[in-house]
This record gives C-alpha cells, sequence and structure tokens, in this order.
C-alpha cells in the first residue's frame, strides 16, 4: 500500500528522513480493526518523530500519521482515537500509553489498524476532512480548556501562538464556548484571522493585554512563558501541552508563580470519552476544524514542509 514513513532520523534536518512509497499493508489480527484511511491530517508530533522523539530507530520504517478518519471492515464511517495501550483493549494490560507512530504503524497510508475500542463513529455532519483534524490537535485543546483549565462561559483565555493547530483550535471552541479569548501572533494575517474566528482581540508576541486572563493556553514554549505567567489573575491557571519554540525559558519567572498562586498544568491528548465529547460538541453546535489545506497523500512533503515553516494557519490535510 503507498504511504508516507520515516525511513531514517534525522534531528537538525528531519524532512531528509520522509520517504513516499509502498509499505506492507496492516495484518489482521484478535482485537484489532484495519480501516481504510480517506483523511489524514499533519501535527507537530510528526515533525518531531522524524527527529527522533518518541521514535526510536530500531521503530525504522514508521509510517507517520497519528490522526485518521475513513472507513471500517464493515463499512462504517469511522474516527479514531490515537492513544494505544493502558486501557487493555487489544494490548497487554499494562501496556505503556504511547500514540500511533511511536510504537504502531501511523495513518498516512491507505490502510491503518487499531485495537477496535480505538475507533468511534464519525459525526454524518463532518467530513472526512474536517473529522480527521479532531483526535489530536482538537482533543488536545478540548482538554486543555474544559479539563485541566476549567474555565466556564465568561472566562478569559490567552491562546499563545495563533495559526498552529491546537492554538486554532482553542479559539474557536473558547469562542463556541462563551469564553472571552485573547490570541497573539507575530504575523498581522494570522492575528486578524484569529479576530475573524472569535478572538475579542489579537496582539503581537509579548503585548500587553487588556487585562489579566482566567487561563493560558500554552503551546509555544520557551519564547512565550514568561508572557504567558505574566498575564494571568492571580490563581489563574496555565495549561501547557507544547513547546515548539523550545523547553527551556530564560525567565521561569517563579517568583511570581508562587506569589500569585498560580497553577501550571501540564496537559497531554485526551481521552477517548472527551473525543466522544468533542465529536458530539461539534456536531451539535456546527463548529468544525479550521483546515489550512488539503493534499493528496502523494504530496505529503508539501505539506511537512509547510508545517515545518509555520506557514499554515489550522490543519493540513492529506487524502488518500
Amino acid at each position: 500500500m503507498f504511504a508516507a514513513y520515516a525511513a531514517r532520523i534525522d534531528p537538525a534536518h528531519p524532512l531528509n528522513g520522509l520517504e513516499v512509497g509502498d509499505r506492507p499493508a496492516p495484518e489482521p489480527r484478535p482485537g484489532w480493526s484495519t480501516v481504510n484511511v480517506k483523511a489524514a491530517s499533519l501535527n507537530h508530533h510528526d515533525l518531531w518523530s522524524l527527529r527522533g522523539v518518541g521514535l526510536d530507530e530500531d521503530k525504522l520504517p514508521m509510517i507517520l500519521g497519528c490522526d485518521a478518519a475513513g472507513v471500517d471492515e464493515d463499512g462504517n464511517e469511522v474516527v479514531l482515537h490515537s492513544v494505544i495501550g493502558q486501557s487493555g483493549h487489544g494490548v497487554g494490560p499494562h501496556e505503556r500509553r504511547t500514540i500511533l507512530t511511536e510504537k504502531y504503524q501511523g495513518t498516512f497510508a491507505e490502510q491503518v489498524s487499531v485495537p477496535t475500542w480505538n475507533v468511534l463513529p464519525k459525526p454524518a455532519g463532518l467530513s472526512f476532512a474536517e473529522a480527521a483534524c479532531l483526535p489530536t490537535a482538537w482533543l488536545t485543546a478540548y482538554r486543555m480548556l474544559f479539563t485541566n483549565a476549567g474555565v466556564r462561559p465568561g472566562d478569559s483565555v490567552l491562546v499563545q501562538g495563533a495559526g498552529g493547530g491546537v492554538a486554532t483550535a482553542a479559539i474557536v471552541l473558547g469562542r463556541a464556548a462563551g469564553l472571552k479569548v485573547f490570541a497573539t501572533s507575530r504575523d498581522e494575517a494570522k492575528r486578524k484571522r484569529a479576530v475573524e474566528l472569535g478572538a475579542v482581540d489579537a496582539l503581537p508576541a509579548g503585548a500587553r493585554l487588556p487585562h489579566r486572563v482566567d487561563a493560558v493556553i500554552e503551546t509555544v514554549g520557551a519564547a512565550t512563558w514568561s508572557h504567558s505567567i505574566k498575564a494571568l489573575r492571580p490563581g489563574g491557571t496555565l495549561v501547557i501541552s507544547g513547546a515548539t519554540s523550545g523547553d527551556r525559558p530564560s525567565h521561569a519567572e517563579l517568583t511570581r508563580v508562587f506569589f500569585l498562586e498560580l497553577r501550571i498544568v501540564g496537559s497531554t491528548m485526551g481521552t477517548k470519552d472527551e473525543l466522544e465529547d468533542l465529536l458530539a460538541f461539534c456536531a451539535n453546535t456546527g463548529v468544525r476544524p479550521v483546515i489550512d489545506e488539503v493534499l493528496p497523500l502523494d504530496r505529503a512533503r508539501e505539506g511537512f514542509e509547510r508545517l515545518e515553516a509555520g506557514d499554515q494557519f489550522g490543519k493540513i490535510v492529506l487524502t488518500v
């Protein structure tokens, strides 16, 4: 079957390890389902995999891709929950949690195999491309906002780095849930787009906000860390799920953290139940993922190049 996969690890130049071509189709196994992929979306996790983060050399070649929507063996339209393990379904009961492409082959292929427990019905109102955006970036944003930040309608939230998949999802979901959303970006066009999607204001990175916020959604890391801490009201919450600019800020702002009794919460992906809730939220409210570009799978490299350059606003989707 045709696939886009990691053939080599190159921390400095990750795209040097990306190949497209034939890979073995998944073999049937008890407790697992094979899904014919219709659409799959890119995440920064795929770039990190090509750098060797979470992916060991002995697992190569590894088909990339965490997210997918498609059709199962019975003809059902489905969405995949990409966190494998710790459920006891289809794997050992004590297997360490992994994301597709760390241990098991991913979704940038004509077919993918996952534990049957990880297969969810796709709402009829969502296209395959839209549904394929949800299981990683949008699920991460959903958990950050509603589980770990614990915000309620009327609360204020700062979303750092408008344009990225998680950040864009947080703006759209926050607006739909009645939050007052602020966003930042170095790019004026991305700031304008953030306002169009529902942010009450979008400011240059590091700019002073009109007032301090109840929560900050942080995926940028070192470059925005100090600003995120300073933007919080006393007792506010910073939720972090990524560090695309690095994980070692020059100033940790520890004095401000303890003096203002701030909460810092790490967040990774989301549960199957949260993905079900997110799918229902989108189906019931009309909220749809923001898609930057749709490309056929054989043009996967173009999508990776755009993701690496940071040129996208929203999700890049590959179709099969």
